[in-house]
């Protein structure tokens, strides 16, 4: 039986006072009979407008359907069919801003719990007693390097060793994982659902050589000198940027990237390893990124009695994860926002004694459709010993592209939207590296058309766009959409039946009325959403994905001519037709 609850199962979580004090799993996650009383909820929607809004296109309805009827197993396998890490995802994507805010139960009231679910899957795998078998796929001979071993090597390593390629994965930290096991921490992301997931490609065969750093250790023109075809480059954007304020440089100014790399990667929280941290009483975060986030609640955990996060702009502005903010809230964290920094202020022995903020308000949008913050010209200095940036990253090239690539003014690499592949045609690259700091699923998505262009690429006589999902779809902006004067909200018209034809098997649907013809002509917005033209329009039925009012079903009027045969069974088709022009050619000959 459906569930249509208004809201979501809530998420167990850690009390949050006794959470602020140690690095455990925030979420709990849900227990099998939340999750199939969560999935209940779905409405299975003939146009999954939720599966639009995954950029790796999981099939939502799908894998939901099969939790619903408990057959976790199921679910699994079609979530990584299309995403290699649905334990990760489902705890760090932005499920909020994509899937499911596309969900049409969020219409009135709480969209599924997607990300949930997601999680839920693949813990349930992950913690099963008796483990799958991993197929090891054989080698199809082919060897691709892969520098970087984020969520975007990773997916592209993945994909491609399925498909049978000797893959090497080249990292310059001493443990896998990218931003995965560097940027974000414990409590958030739990490193060893990032370990199990790279044990399982090791499983199949990736090969990882960690503490090698290629630019330094070894150039990308060296790894095709060791026999190398191809390179994919997802090696992240690792470099923070800085605040550009008086007193950066003095003692107890960090980036949010130290902070975080200390104490996730080096595990600085722990009593069992030596990596020092500077532990403070009172810090300020710059910034209100989900790194901000991330930086403010570690400090808090590490004892800081006050942590304060500046940022320029309000609330509603406000960039990380409504989740996170929620978080960060219930552990104590204090926001100071329309407030922009200044200046950072130490005493005589240059440490930090407090950082002089601006109060902002906010004026006319910038390009961006964002309100630009004005200074008031009214200044507040707080008392803090720490002051953190966390105002963004940016692309660490360090000596890793060689000189046939090609950059943007930021920095990052250029490539071919559709197929990631660079100015230096045998390397490809995708993530953080191409498009700066952005989300862990966006990475993966980066990760599987890099890997669909490698094989493409390295097999002979193959096209690198040719039959490419693109992905671009024309999102219709419903909070501003213009509906037009005398738009009624009627509802859809229904053709009438012919009552003499009631018990025949004639057809008893008549045509609409020219009446009713001009009704359901206006309940169409002329949005602008798809645009139509006849002479290219291939069937697909996007269009009828993109009508917010149901106006718009798609038919096939002669189906007869579009038959499709299979390749192998091709000769179905052909051989009538070539018997038929043989006769055809051998009377002509006679007749003559």
């Amino acid at each position: 039986m459906a569930n249509m609850s208004l809201t979501k199962n809530p998420m167990p979580e850690q009390d949050p006072v006794v959470r602020a004090g140690n690095f455990d799993e925030v979420a709990l996650g849900y227990t099998a009979e939340m999750a199939i009383d969560e999935a209940k909820r779905c409405l299975n929607c003939r146009d999954p407008h939720c599966r639009m809004g995954c950029p790796v296109s999981v099939r939502i309805p799908e894998f939901i359907a099969k939790v619903a009827a408990g057959d976790f197993d199921a679910a699994y396998e079609i979530i990584t069919s299309t995403n290699s890490l649905p334990a990760v995802c489902g705890r760090v994507c932005p499920q909020e801003k994509q899937c499911e805010s596309k969900c049409v139960r969020g219409i009135k009231g709480e969209s599924v719990g997607i990300g949930r679910l997601e999680r839920f899957v693949a813990d349930y795998h992950m913690n099963k007693e008796v483990k799958d078998e991993i197929k090891v796929p054989e080698s199809n001979g082919h060897r691709i390097a892969i520098v970087g071993s984020g969520p975007a090597s990773l997916t592209c390593a993945g994909d491609l060793r399925k498909m049978g390629y000797d893959v090497t994965i080249f990292e310059a930290f001493h443990k896998s994982g990218g931003v995965l096991v560097y940027g974000i921490p414990q409590f958030r992301l739990p490193k060893e659902i990032v370990a199990a997931e790279i044990d399982n490609l090791k499983a199949m065969g990736v090969k990882i050589i960690n503490n090698a750093i290629i630019g330094k250790s070894e150039t990308v023109d060296e790894l095709f000198e060791d026999g190398f075809e191809a390179v994919f480059i997802g090696s992240g954007a690792g470099l923070p940027q800085f605040l550009h304020i008086p007193g950066e440089n003095l003692l107890g100014v960090y980036s949010a990237n130290e902070l975080l790399t200390r104490v996730n990667l080096m595990k600085a929280y722990r009593d069992d390893y030596d990596t020092p941290i500077k532990h403070f009483h009172n810090v300020c975060v710059v910034g209100a990124g989900n790194v901000a986030m991330d930086a403010a609640r570690v400090s808090k955990r590490l004892g800081a009695e006050h942590v304060y996060i500046a940022y320029r702009r309000g609330k509603e502005e406000l960039p990380a994860r409504k989740e996170e903010v929620e978080h960060a809230e219930a552990e104590g964290i204090e926001f100071r926002l329309l407030n922009n920094p200044v200046a950072i202020h130490a005493g005589e022995d240059g440490h930090v004694t407090g950082i002089e903020l601006q109060k902002q308000e906010l004026g006319e949008p910038d390009e961006k459709g964002r309100r630009k913050p004005v200074g008031t010209g009214e200044y507040e200095t707080i008392e803090v010993d720490s002051v953190i940036g966390a105002v963004g990253q940016q692309v660490d090239l360090g000596g890793i592209a060689p000189e046939g690539m090609t950059f943007n003014k930021n920095g990052t690499v250029v490539i071919d939207p559709v197929t990631g592949q660079t100015t230096q045609s045998d390397i490809f690259a995708g993530g953080d590296f191409v498009t700066g700091p952005k989300f862990a699923i966006d990475a993966i998505a980066a990760g599987r058309v890099g890997a669909e262009s490698l094989h493409r690429f390295v097999n002979p006589g193959q096209s690198l766009t040719l039959g490419r999902n693109r992905r671009e779809f024309i999102e219709l902006n419903k909070e501003e959409a213009v509906i037009p004067i005398g738009f009624d909200n009627a509802p859809r018209q229904v053709p009438g039946h012919d009552a003499a034809k009631a018990k025949t098997f004639s057809n008893d649907r008549l045509t609409f009325t020219e009446e009713q013809i001009r009704k359901e002509a206006s309940r169409c917005l002329g949005c602008g959403a798809t645009e139509v033209d006849e002479n290219q329009c291939i069937g697909c039925g996007l269009c009828t994905t993109k009508c917010e009012f149901d106006a718009i079903h798609l038919s096939r009027d002669l189906p007869d001519a579009s038959k499709m045969y299979k390749a192998e069974d091709k000769m179905k088709a052909i051989l009538p037709y070539m018997l038929k022009r043989e006769i055809k050619i051998i009377k002509n000959r006679k007749n003559k």
